[in-house]
């Protein structure tokens, strides 16, 4: 028989792993992250390359980070044990940690939403992929949304993943939401008191783009001037969104009422197959110019001059685009 002792011990430390991925761990303060969407796991990836080259700390998918499009378990798995078989990504999972979320054709459906019968699968099959614990919270949630942080004090760099596919409404409906009510009231819980010298969010779709035709959040009004005010509510310091889908880079600003700073996008897209004949599409919020070529994104911190560099690179590695934010 075990002692009440023993009994007290198992029970505190199963408590304990209960709640270990609810609490940040002690990263080390952030200096490079790098970030990238859209890979075909049948195309070639040479782009690797270069962001093992630029040597980051972490790495961010940014959505479409396979093109699997099914319901089928099988299926999923099989185009991830590609992405991940590839000898270049093996050495970034090495060097650097890996987080993601996803967008539409690693959900599953092109386009999808809440109506997607195949969600569970496709939301354990990314999970996997990124190599979550079994105990995470992630796996526990109706939804792949969740929250990491680096550094402490006024180096401190908070990271959400948002999810805006499992609970997204029909685009044509009135009112219609990207969030759901449980990750709303997530959303709120990691904003509150939130200091951090940086915030990143990151969304399978743009968010501040509001002009072109394709997926974007100002197709929900409501649900995208709700995110912003809480973040003028929460007092959040600098924020910069990360989002990919549309197979083109460029960068967004956008001012809000009851915040200093303004809000700061970088779209980056696409790792393996970009707009190469893109045209031309309005952006009021564009800065710079867009780049169509096949890229990634590199967010470089410099904290004795509280500054930060990000930047659109080739599959070189070359900066093609650069934007500089205040902490």
């Amino acid at each position: 028989m075990r002692s009440p002792v023993s009994l007290i011990s198992s029970v505190v430390l199963g408590v304990l792993a209960a709640c270990s991925h609810s609490v940040d761990l002690q990263r080390a303060p952030l200096q490079r992250m790098a970030f990238g969407s859209c890979l075909h796991q049948d195309k070639p990836a040479p782009i690797w390359e270069a962001i093992v080259a630029a040597d980051p700390q972490a790495w961010v998918w940014l959505g479409d980070n396979i093109y699997g499009d099914s319901a089928e378990a099988a299926v999923l798995e099989a185009a991830y044990a590609k992405v991940k078989a590839h000898p270049t990504y093996a050495k970034l999972r090495e060097s650097a940690e890996v987080f993601g979320t996803w967008d539409d054709h690693d959900f599953g459906k092109n386009n999808g939403g809440k109506e997607w019968h195949g969600k569970a699968t496709a939301q354990k099959a990314l999970l996997d992929f990124l190599d979550e614990p079994e105990d995470s919270p992630r796996r526990a949630r109706e939804g792949v949304y969740g929250a990491y942080s680096f550094g402490s004090g006024e180096e401190r760099v908070k990271l959400l993943l948002l999810d805006v596919r499992t609970h997204r409404d029909d685009p044509a409906e009135a009112g219609g939401d990207l969030f759901g009510e449980a990750q709303r009231a997530w959303i709120e819980r990691e904003l509150a008191g939130n200091d951090a010298a940086l915030t990143i969010v990151a969304s399978g779709t743009q968010v501040i783009p509001e002009d072109h035709r394709y997926e974007k959040w100002s197709q929900f009004p409501e649900a995208r001037e709700w995110f912003f005010q809480q973040l003028v509510e929460s007092g959040t310091g600098a924020v910069l969104f990360l989002s990919g889908d549309r197979h083109i880079s460029e960068f967004s600003q956008l001012q809000v009422s009851g915040r200093e700073a303004p809000l700061y996008e970088l779209t980056t897209s696409s790792l393996t197959h970009s707009w190469t004949s893109f045209q031309g599409e309005e952006n009021r919020h564009r800065v710079g110019e867009v780049f169509s070529d096949n890229n990634f994104g590199l967010l470089e911190i410099d904290w004795e001059a509280r500054e930060a560099l990000v930047t659109i690179r080739d599959e070189a590695g070359a900066v093609q685009r650069e934007l500089k934010i205040r902490l």
